[in-house]
């Protein structure tokens, strides 16, 4: 990053000699990996397609920043682990970000506030359209249509500490928050909606589910599709919605006296397996069973579980038959259970939970920023790094690896050429990958 300031710093003396350091090294950047990025950027034309559905209501003769320059900045400087606005007051002269941005060298970008504008610039059909263009990517990216695509629903806390718009008390999380609701198919990002707390966590559940089938089978008239979810998504609309439309689901469901009694055979099985070997003992089993609001019976797969602290016992109701209940839980439910590892990635790694502006719907741009930033990364590593042994390397770790490299920056009238550091260790990989997603 270029900083004309001549501050010399003195360090420990190394054999005789002074060992000193100034910020006049000239036009160097310390995240030159961030051109896989814009490589995958070229690949996919993520940002691209989304700045077109974000309307710029600025006079043109006042713009010097356009939509997508600034979409870029903002997700490549998550990317990179700049989560606050005001890191953009010097990124902003970096040469780095702005060739990434597609800005001439001898401009800037955008200041923090021009950025804080943009943010609250955005409307709710802008941030629907966006989200529609993530699942369009979604689509594009297979080359034949898949035969199964499962779905993971799950709703997390993302904690406030101000006055923000839509705040409330959540007495499970003890705490202030929002309460985002996740979709995943597998590693890859579907939906990241913001919701305030106060809601039943299973709202909009339906609604965005119909969505996401509709614009699935438009494209793949035949695909299987699962849907999965814990027990907060235990709704009998939804479900009846469900069977009538050939939709599978495995869903968690709470415990109650009946579903106790409907168990008690297994529950018991377990409990005598535990007193005699003295280590865990696990059954399963199932029954058909239909809660007041239900239409009919459904299957209930049972797992009676004893440890060492007492019975743990789990349910899940699923129109999916002829597998076996143990497969059923430990082949289907429980690897929802990694969605919450990727959901993790982005409130630690890509700053999701980064919601501090007081107005909402800009909260909501925010988390899909990061979201934006998750699915550039999430691409990166299934494509780019596809072969290596950093394929499932969680963001934190592509960063640190593949994206804090030093690189002076020449350039001409012909090239912007940027030079490496000599002493990086993993040069074989980096061209091998940018050689991937350079070929699609």
């Amino acid at each position: 990053m270029t900083n004309c300031s001549s501050k010399k710093l003195s360090y420990k003396p190394h054999k005789g000699k002074k060992v000193e350091s100034d910020w006049r090294g000239g036009d160097i950047t310390s995240d030159s990996g961030a051109l896989l990025i814009r490589q995958v950027e070229d690949q996919i034309g993520l940002l691209e397609s989304v700045s077109k559905v974000i309307v710029d209501g600025r006079h043109k003769s006042y713009v010097r920043h356009e939509v997508k320059q600034m979409l870029i900045q903002r997700v490549f400087g998550i990317a990179l682990g700049y989560e606050d606005l005001n890191d953009h007051d010097t990124l902003r002269r970096d040469s780095l970000m702005k060739v990434s941005a597609g800005k001439a060298l001898d401009e800037t970008l955008a200041s923090s506030p021009t950025l804080h504008r943009f943010e609250n610039s955005i409307t709710r059909q802008e941030m629907f359209a966006v989200h529609r263009v993530i699942v369009e990517k979604f689509i594009e990216s297979f080359d034949e249509p898949p035969e199964e695509l499962i779905l993971d629903f799950d709703a997390t806390d993302d904690l406030v500490h101000g006055t923000q718009e839509f705040r409330f008390y959540h007495g499970y999380y003890g705490n202030y928050c929002f309460l985002p609701l996740y979709v995943f198919c597998g590693d890859r990002l579907l939906t990241a909606y913001l919701r305030p707390s106060d809601i039943d966590p299973a709202k909009h559940f339906g609604a965005i589910l119909k969505l996401l089938v509709s614009a699935f089978r438009r494209a793949w008239p035949e695909v299987r599709i699962v849907v999965r979810g814990d027990s907060s998504f235990c709704r009998y609309r939804v479900l009846d919605w469900c069977d009538s439309h050939d939709i599978s689901y495995i869903i968690g469901i709470s415990n109650n006296n009946i579903l106790k009694e409907l168990s008690a055979d297994y529950t018991v099985l377990a409990e005598m397996g535990y007193v005699a070997t003295g280590e865990k003992t696990r059954l399963f089993g199932e029954f058909r069973y239909a809660a007041s609001t239900w239409k009919r019976k459904r299957r209930v797969i049972v797992k009676a579980e004893r440890l060492a602290k007492g019975m743990n016992t789990r349910f899940v109701v699923t129109n999916i038959e002829g597998s076996e209940p143990e497969q059923i839980y430990d082949q289907l439910y429980v690897k929802r259970g990694d969605m919450e590892n990727r959901i993790k990635e982005q409130q630690l790694h890509l700053f999701a939970d980064r919601t501090s502006n007081h107005e909402f719907i800009a909260n909501q741009f925010r988390l899909l920023l990061s979201s934006l930033a998750y699915i550039l990364l999430e691409q990166l590593r299934r494509v780019g790094l596809r072969g290596t042994e950093f394929v499932r390397t969680q963001c934190e770790t592509l960063r640190l690896k593949f994206f804090k490299i030093g690189a002076v920056i020449r350039f001409n009238s012909r090239r912007i050429m940027f030079h490496m550091s000599a002493s990086y260790p993993y040069k074989k990989i980096f061209e091998l990958t940018v050689s991937a997603l350079s070929d699609g």
